[in-house]
């Protein structure tokens, strides 16, 4: 009884993890489209009720004819000439703010295939994203916070070698490394202590 229960538990434990995995990567996948739907609420939310009324009243009046120059100004073109992102109502944001922001930025990152990054926040945040994530995983290289700004792929590859040879230098090794006392109080190493003690020097 008690074996079976706990290889159930065991199983149900495995089953939550994988979901929360997969729950965790879906998250990742639409992090732009939930962070726009915050924005989009936090906008609602801020408007004040005459504006949500007149906002009502276009979209149920979509049939009725409008007047000539509202007409003009939904076929005009909207004028974006330094192609300037839109925002939320569809019009270029202002020129200094997209500057603010460095949108005009271009990183780009070899290890996403070239792609194109617009201001060093979205640069930021791309390599917990799963395009970043992809690329590493096709280099055999772990996406760990040491690799963080490393965008070409040899960088990446020589980080990962030097860090693997230093954590081979970390290792203890016992032949050369570990100490031995005599009863003189002496410290030797283990070869030494051993070559000595063979020869009944100790």
């Amino acid at each position: 009884g008690g074996g079976e229960e706990d290889k159930k538990r065991k199983a149900l434990r495995k089953e939550i993890g994988l979901l929360e995995h997969q729950v965790g990567e879906l998250c990742d996948v639409l992090r732009d489209v939930i962070d726009a739907t915050k924005a989009q609420v936090q906008k609602k939310q801020s408007r004040t009720q005459e504006e949500l009324a007149k906002e009502m009243e276009n979209e149920m009046g979509d049939d009725e004819p409008e007047s000539s120059s509202s007409e003009d100004e939904g076929e005009k073109p909207i004028y974006n000439p330094k192609k300037v992102p839109l925002d939320w109502t569809g019009k270029p944001i202002p020129y200094w703010l997209y500057k603010l922001h460095g949108l005009n930025l271009e990183f780009k990152c070899e290890i996403c295939g070239n792609f194109s990054y617009w201001g060093p926040r979205a640069f930021e945040r791309h390599f917990q994203e799963w395009r970043h994530a992809h690329g590493m995983r096709c280099l055999k290289v772990p996406n760990t916070r040491a690799f963080h700004n490393i965008t070409k792929i040899q960088d990446a590859l020589d980080l990962f070698e030097r860090l693997q040879t230093e954590k081979k230098k970390v290792h203890f090794n016992a032949e050369v490394e570990e100490e031995y006392e005599d009863a003189a109080g002496n410290v030797l190493s283990k070869k030494t202590f051993h070559d000595l003690l063979r020869q009944g020097l100790l």
